[in-house]
């Protein structure tokens, strides 16, 4: 994994917008409707080349394949895990949350504009919800194998400095794919676990960054688990990098990244557990790289409060910059100072640039920043990169 040796390196979460006649194939995919798959094969891989001409052309050092094939960065597992059941077609289409977000409980009048807002609907609309309803095995190997070779070849084309991939962690699926069948949380943690170590070890061995997705670390406090206590959740915390630990096992830490959030949306966010409540169990991870949200209101503080932690000396910074749910651009030389607060903690070579979130979580989602503002931030997160960079590396006296 790249470091910042003589400037600062940028980088992304992941989810980057989807052209829209390839959004509407997998939005009927996901439907079950026929799907013209040689056509959809063909746009897919352009889509990717073309992310990533963009990705390296806005500024961006370590980029990725913008997650163009999946619907979310959690859904897309019915595809490939055995087990897996949706319902697509019954009366139980419904956002799979095992709760709603706290913090907008609080404040019926914003779910009401919400609701209003997307027509009264959800992000999760174009998608069937998916479910365990068995045994879960890594089944279908086809579309990450397609996934491989459309960042390989983009990655052979734009020659970035560096390419990574997203993946689930084994703790977010408890929410988004709700268990039918385990009736056990622990054991579906480990049957996720032990499934997904394949995808896990195929994007390593395809010489990629693994970056392993765990908003199970911060969002799930306020909604999935808000009936615990803070020390019950840590426990849940706990076990779900001891899954991410055990899935990883055969892959050097060096060459993968943990992503850690809120939740992917504008709201109070007054709920939210402090980064520095979970930090100590979220550097447990064998990832050597902790992405987290450091941009939006309720966390840009947060710089602060790590001065008092022990962070572990090989871990890599990767703090967001850019805020992934709003459609101001932010100002390079705010960028810059974002870097700045977080190179003191831990020096100039463990810190690279990112984002808070994806700007398409959910594929549909696209719409809350739209796609060229998700172009233009990433622009400026790259422009204040290299602020940073000449204040950061200015001979000494000159700074």
């Amino acid at each position: 994994m790249k470091t910042s040796t003589d400037r600062i390196l940028t980088t992304h979460v992941g989810s980057l917008p989807r052209p829209p006649d390839l959004l509407a194939r997998i939005e009927a995919r996901e439907q079950g409707k026929p799907v013209d798959e040689a056509a959809f094969a063909a746009q897919l891989s352009g889509a990717v080349r073309d992310v990533v001409a963009r990705q390296v052309a806005a500024g961006i050092d370590s980029v990725c394949d913008g997650e163009q094939s999946k619907i979310s960065y959690t859904f897309y597992v019915r595809h490939r895990l055995s087990g897996i059941g949706s319902t697509a077609g019954t009366d139980h289409a419904a956002p799979p949350q095992t709760a709603a977000h706290r913090d907008i409980l609080d404040h019926p009048d914003f779910m009401e504009r919400l609701r209003a807002q997307r027509g009264g609907t959800s992000w999760f609309a174009a998608a069937a919800v998916p479910y365990c309803t068995g045994p879960v095995t890594y089944e279908n190997r086809a579309p990450l194998r397609t996934d491989l070779a459309n960042l390989s070849a983009a990655v052979a084309a734009e020659k970035p400095a560096e390419a990574f991939m997203n993946a689930a962690s084994p703790g977010v699926l408890t929410k988004f794919v709700p268990d039918r069948y385990y009736k056990n949380e622990d054991a579906y943690v480990e049957a996720l676990a032990d499934a997904l170590q394949e995808e896990y070890e195929a994007i390593n061995q395809a010489g990629f960054i693994l970056q392993i997705d765990a908003p199970d670390l911060g969002s799930a406090r306020h909604n999935q688990y808000q009936h615990l206590s803070g020390a019950d959740f840590l426990k849940v915390a706990e076990r779900n990098i001891e899954a991410v630990n055990h899935a990883t096992r055969n892959i050097p830490p060096d060459r993968m990244r943990l992503h850690i959030c809120w939740g992917n949306y504008e709201g109070p966010h007054t709920h939210d557990i402090p980064l520095a409540a979970v930090f100590d169990v979220a550097v447990k991870a064998r990832p050597r790289a902790l992405l987290f949200e450091a941009a939006n209101p309720r966390h840009a503080h947060e710089w602060e409060e790590l001065r008092d932690k022990k962070i572990p000396d090989d871990l890599v910074l990767m703090p967001g910059c850019i805020d992934s749910t709003t459609n101001f651009v932010e100002h390079p030389k705010l960028v810059a100072q974002r870097i700045e607060n977080y190179a003191r903690l831990v020096g100039r070579e463990r810190v690279v640039a990112g984002t808070d979130c994806g700007f398409a979580t959910f594929a549909a989602q696209q719409s809350m920043v739209v796609p060229s503002i998700a172009w233009a931030k990433l622009g400026a997160l790259a422009a204040g990169a290299r602020i940073a960079s000449e204040r950061l590396w200015a001979p000494r006296g000159a700074r």
